[in-house]
């Protein structure tokens, strides 16, 4: 299955899960009541105060660091010997395509533009008060995310698999011992993608969403698959683009993922006995057990 195909399944999908009533169910799950079904999904809240303030330090913070990459005045970290980089981050160094670079950002409006979109659907779902809940609860993953990518980039300060070309570029005109050093700012962020970064953030925290609300329908499986290979497709694009290597993009995945999965964790109510979870030591005489209870 070619990229284009991975990116028009993973649209078509979102699109379908939108529209999928949330219950709607599985085959192999037996008819339950509305009452009962009412009881086992799970409940999210939000605090105005507390969400307000995150979403406000984590915007201020992203913005921020954007304008300060916009001077110029950070000094990027001049490409190394290629020998010296993982064998997978070689993969990136070749021939780029620009028109990459293009689809990734498509594909990372996507998955931005479902999390203005979801909630909307989520409050004619299941009530107003749902939909208000999501919109701050994707605001909050989000705008952390931003805050976390810029924070990294300016911390590590990497260079791009295209910064190597440039250099090799530089080598070839002025030769090695004369030839200028690279000074554009952004050619030293490539840790780690943003892009990649916010599409998994949007698919871990729709998927936490829609597996606590709607645990016995397919929705929440949709929502899974389809992130997933949006995911997939975004980073792919940015390898190919010359703007990230692969490090990048996984380490991007896995941050956003996290960031989105513990946010919408922190959201669910507390109140929800299903929710129970605890860990215990058992001793005995010739040691002990590490003991696991409860349900999520």
């Amino acid at each position: 299955m070619s990229i284009r195909s991975i990116a028009n399944l993973s649209c078509a999908s979102l699109a379908l899960l939108l529209i999928t009533p949330a219950e709607l169910q599985a085959d192999d799950s037996p008819p339950s009541s509305s009452v009962a079904a009412e009881a086992e999904r799970a409940r999210f809240t939000a605090d105005p105060i507390t969400d307000g303030a995150i979403i406000s330090a984590s915007l201020g913070f992203g913005a921020l660091a954007e304008l300060v990459i916009t001077t110029g005045e950070i000094v990027p970290q001049q490409p190394q010997p290629t020998s010296r980089l993982l064998a997978i981050d070689r993969l990136a160094l070749h021939k780029h395509e620009s028109a990459a670079g293009t689809t990734s950002t498509i594909g990372a409006i996507v998955a931005v533009a479902y999390a203005v979109i979801d909630p909307v659907a989520s409050g004619y779902r299941d009530g107003a008060s749902s939909g208000l809940v999501d919109a701050v609860i994707y605001a909050e993953a989000l705008s952390i995310t931003w805050a976390a990518t810029n924070m990294a980039k300016l911390t590590v300060r990497r260079p791009r698999p295209r910064a190597y070309q440039v250099q090799e570029r530089l080598y070839e005109i002025y030769g090695m011992e004369v030839a200028p050093s690279i000074t554009e700012t952004d050619t030293s962020l490539s840790f780690f993608s943003g892009h990649t970064a916010l599409a998994a953030t949007v698919t871990s925290t729709a998927s936490y969403l829609a597996f606590a609300r709607s645990p016995h329908s397919v929705r929440p499986w949709l929502t899974l698959l389809a992130g997933t290979a949006l995911t997939t497709f975004v980073g792919i694009q940015r390898v190919r683009a010359g703007e990230h290597f692969p490090t990048d993009v996984i380490a991007g995945a896995m941050a956003g993922a996290g960031i989105g999965l513990l946010v919408a964790h922190m959201h669910r109510d507390e109140a929800v006995a299903s929710r129970s979870f605890w860990i215990g030591l058992h001793r005995e005489r010739d040691g002990g057990a590490l003991l696991f209870g409860g349900s999520l």
